[in-house]
């Protein structure tokens, strides 16, 4: 890269340039002048008057006069005149030349000893505010998008190698996660109107970028080692195998999920399970490409067509990943709404009790009398409605609890520890949800959403468990509701923007889609890298700069 400081010239410093130039071709000028003028007046009438002629002795022969004449005393003069007209240009024309020569040298010299920063030539300009936000939102993208298309591949790594031999690979993700989880906070704090400081704002967008490029860099290190653990290029029965197995388990999961989720919205109402009844249909999508991958894979392997058969089966295996995430968010919600039902009498025991605590200790500090006569009204009512719905029909627990919470944490007492258990169900709930949401619709869900998710992840498992566990900073006991509150909020707004995200997107490709089964949900899940007419080539193991295997056909 060429120096600041030797990158350009000042204008004047060339003006100067030129008029020693200019200097040096008068110069020669003038001396040329001198030399050819004798020669222009040598063709005239002598200059003097001329001498008698003196003439000395002739031998004729046959009639001719022979002989050497005596050279006339006038040519004599004049040639001596002559040899001295050249000297004064000669020495002209050296003087020019020794003046621009040493002004050469003295200039040459000047510059490569300058210590100073001369004046650079005008550089690219710097990107704009709004620029350098879209490059911060890719890269958050980008790099969210590495981490959790590894952390798919290594699901199946271990299942052949073990743990302990991609233990390197798992730390390689716990460290890009953490570079990401700062760059998310980075940005959060970008978005919330921070830092206050105009400079530092100005610089945070680039620190959000490096951070995601370091994120990026600690993934593409181990990706050529991960591939040389796998030899998928030599052959590819083994993880054939194993993708197999597992999607013949997932195909009896699926089955079982779709009447899970029947037996859900029979038990606790529609809106319990609304969700997962669309998680059941995509399951069902992607096992339907994997199929087809899994099968072209197997094609190509038996005609000893192993890169092909490579990128079939990491196709395959995205796609698997991706249904056991949204069979598991089935399973996962199922358990929850158990625990949530079996939970909300407790809860509703607790919230009365800290509503008659709240009456007989008078006004909190931060409180007025009537906003805690407005606010023990309203927890009244919340109680009142949940009770109703117990003993009515269906109903949605984790809903119920929800409400619960947030009613009597306006309050602002210190609640019992039953509505701590409920807050931390409510949130790890929303939170599981919006990440199984996010992970399978990647392809299509954009940086804001993802900085929410990111956050409520923050929230609920930087601080909850280190309380819960006794260890770490002091907490007060509303920390955890707090915190469960927060990351619950955080989670269903994620939800909401990446749904927002995915209908904006739309179906890519539906003529392809329609010759290959389970293309656009494949596309907009972040299995196929899009870009091509295929769907592209399949996600892996890596970083910017690895995770398409370019290499495979």
């Amino acid at each position: 890269m060429t120096s600041s400081l030797i990158r350009g010239r000042p204008r004047h410093s060339k003006a100067r340039i030129r008029v020693r130039v200019i200097h040096a071709a008068i110069g020669v000028t003038v001396g040329a002048g001198w030399l050819i003028l004798p020669m222009m007046t040598a063709g005239t009438g002598d200059a003097v008057p001329a001498a008698p002629a003196v003439t000395g002795a002739a031998v004729v022969e046959d009639g001719a006069a022979v002989g050497t004449p005596v050279a006339h005393a006038g040519t004599a003069q004049r040639d001596g005149t002559s040899a001295t007209d050249l000297v004064l240009p000669l020495a002209v024309v050296g003087a020019a030349g020794a003046l621009a020569g040493y002004g050469y040298v003295r200039r040459t010299r000047r510059a490569r000893t300058r210590t100073t920063p001369g004046p650079v030539t005008a550089a690219a300009p710097a990107p704009t505010e709004a620029e350098s936000e879209r490059q911060a939102r890719a890269a958050l993208v980008l790099a969210d998008d590495c981490v959790r298309g590894s952390e798919e591949e290594l699901g199946f790594a271990a299942a052949l190698f073990g743990e302990t031999e991609i233990e390197p690979f798992r730390h390689a993700v716990r460290a890009a996660r953490t570079e990401l989880s700062a760059a998310f906070a980075l940005w959060r704090r970008y978005e919330e109107g921070g830092p206050q400081s105009a400079d530092a704002r100005r610089r945070t967008p680039a620190g959000v970028v490096g951070r995601c490029a370091e994120a990026g860099r600690r993934l593409d290190a181990e990706a050529e080692r991960l591939d040389r653990l796998r030899g998928l290029e030599e052959g590819t029965d083994a993880a054939l195998a194993v993708a197999e197995r597992r999607f013949r388990d997932l195909t009896g999961r699926t089955a079982a999920a779709q009447r899970t989720a029947a037996a859900l919205h029979g038990r606790y109402g529609v809106s319990a399970a609304a969700h997962v009844t669309g998680s059941v249909e995509q399951a069902k999508d992607r096992l339907v490409f994997a199929t087809s991958q899994l099968n072209a894979a197997r094609r190509a392997a038996d005609t000893d067509d192993s890169l092909r058969a490579a990128r079939q089966l990491r196709a395959a295996e995205g796609a698997i990943a991706q249904a056991g995430v949204l069979v598991g968010g089935v399973e996962r919600l199922a358990a929850q709404l158990r625990e949530a039902a079996a939970l909300v009498p407790a809860a509703l025991t607790g919230a009365e009790a800290e509503i008659a605590a709240a009456r007989k200790g008078g006004v909190p500090t931060s409180l007025t009398a009537g906003d805690l006569h407005a606010r023990l009204a309203h927890a009244d009512g919340v109680l009142a409605a949940v009770r109703e719905e117990l003993t009515s029909g269906p109903y949605d627990p984790l809903d119920a609890l929800r409400r619960i919470v947030r009613a009597v944490e306006r309050l602002e007492a210190d609640p019992p520890g039953v509505l701590e258990a409920a807050a931390l169900l409510v949130a790890r709930g929303a939170v599981g949800e919006a990440e199984d949401f996010v992970s399978v619709h990647r392809g299509a869900v954009g940086a804001e959403a993802r900085t929410r998710l990111a956050q409520a992840v923050r929230t609920l498992g930087g601080n909850v468990p280190a309380a819960a566990s006794g260890t770490g900073p002091a907490m007060s006991l509303r920390a955890p509701v707090d915190h469960g509150i927060e990351a619950d909020g955080l989670a269903r707004q994620a939800l909401d923007l990446a749904g927002r995200d995915v209908r904006a997107h739309g179906t890519p490709w539906p003529e392809a889609a329609a010759g290959l089964a389970g293309l656009s949900g494949a596309v907009t899940g972040g299995i196929l890298l899009a870009g091509e007419p295929d769907g592209g080539p399949p996600v892996s193991f890596g970083g910017p700069l690895t995770r398409e295997r370019r290499h495979l056909p």
